[in-house]
């Protein structure tokens, strides 16, 4: 429990100060309605902007593996679930509220909110309940590589179910990055139990990534994030009662959960359904990829873990893979049919 509030406090200690001046704007931005242009920050494509977000998600989930699997030890995985997304859905509500009141006027889409937000939920928890319950069979690095193979499952979606054309550099890139996650994240030894865990969060994260392209531009930004979070929270709410009692977190837990909550899933989710609506799924699980890569340089960062050569090389190999996979640029297609949207 120590080392996981360690993590938590040295987090904001050493990335808070230089991060929080450039997000905070840009999710206030986002969350008031306001495009860049109206915001006065056009000079950058919407496809790069995107980008950018989508690599900022990645670097916030490479922080979580440790914090998480601490948690574990002390919360069941429907409990951490639930109260990490009600902390989350909690942060976003006020800034809801503001936005109704402020923002620009909307037009009314053409499907219910709660139905969108009904559907990305229900992948969104399958995915978070598949990797919680993982990482209490399985270390850290291995989940990691597992839940990472969506890089490879989210183009074989596109190509076989949707008949979506991918370009040649995608091709190769995606043998690269998962070479890459083998040499960074692979330790070797028999299947277990969490590592079948792991890889079914690889199917349903992928479906994630591909509903969410097929979604993200229908709705509002943040109504549509705290429609996610909230169908969430409310799913393990349900799934925590059929458990067992519903406990309090202990005291030394909350830390990590207001940081889970806050930075890792409401700001995460928003600017993952933001981020998406300019780069297409195929290029958002490549830059997904850089998860693992993510939670070695923090490991190295926060808590003095040595990298050794292979996960250098492999964590190179998935970078070049990312910026060979931007080379390719696919097309968004925001409309195409994804898993439950049709």
């Amino acid at each position: 429990r120590s080392f996981a509030v360690g993590i938590f406090g040295n987090l904001f200690a050493r990335l808070g100060g230089g991060a929080l001046p450039f997000l905070v704007p840009l999710l206030l931005q986002v969350a008031l309605g306001y495009s860049p242009a109206q915001a006065g920050m056009s000079r950058h494509s919407p496809h790069a902007r995107g980008l950018l977000l989508l690599v900022l998600v990645t670097a916030v989930w490479g922080s979580t593996f440790a914090v998480v699997k601490e948690l574990a030890q002390v919360l069941p995985p429907a409990l951490l679930i639930a109260w990490r997304f009600t902390v989350g859905a909690l942060a976003l509500l006020p800034a809801v509220l503001v936005a109704r009141r402020t923002g620009p006027p909307t037009r009314k889409p053409a499907r219910p909110l709660w139905q969108d937000g009904l559907l990305i939920g229900a992948w969104l928890i399958a995915g978070y309940g598949t990797q919680t319950i993982a990482l209490q069979t399985t270390t850290a690095n291995r989940a990691a590589f597992f839940t990472a193979l969506s890089v490879v499952l989210v183009p074989l979606w596109l190509v076989f179910a949707q008949r979506r054309r991918m370009p040649g550099a995608l091709w190769v890139a995606l043998p690269l990055a998962v070479l890459g996650l083998g040499l960074l994240s692979w330790e070797g030894g028999a299947l277990q139990v969490g590592d079948l865990w792991a890889l079914a969060c690889a199917f349903t994260y992928a479906a994630f990534i591909v509903a969410l392209e097929g979604v993200a531009s229908r709705h509002p930004a943040l109504p549509f994030t705290l429609a996610q979070v909230g169908v969430v929270a409310g799913l393990a709410w349900v799934w925590a009662a059929l458990g067992g009692p519903l406990t309090l977190p202990p005291a030394g837990a909350w830390g990590p959960l207001l940081y889970l909550g806050i930075v890792a899933t409401a700001a995460t989710t928003l600017m993952q359904t933001v981020g998406q609506r300019s780069v297409s799924a195929a290029q958002a699980s490549l830059i997904y990829a850089l998860e693992p890569v993510a939670a070695t340089f923090f490991s190295f960062l926060l808590i003095h873990e040595q990298v050794g050569w292979r996960g250098a090389v492999g964590g190179l190999l998935v970078v070049a893979a990312t910026v060979l996979s931007q080379r390719a640029a696919p097309a968004p297609q925001p409309e195409t049919p994804a898993p439950g949207t049709s």
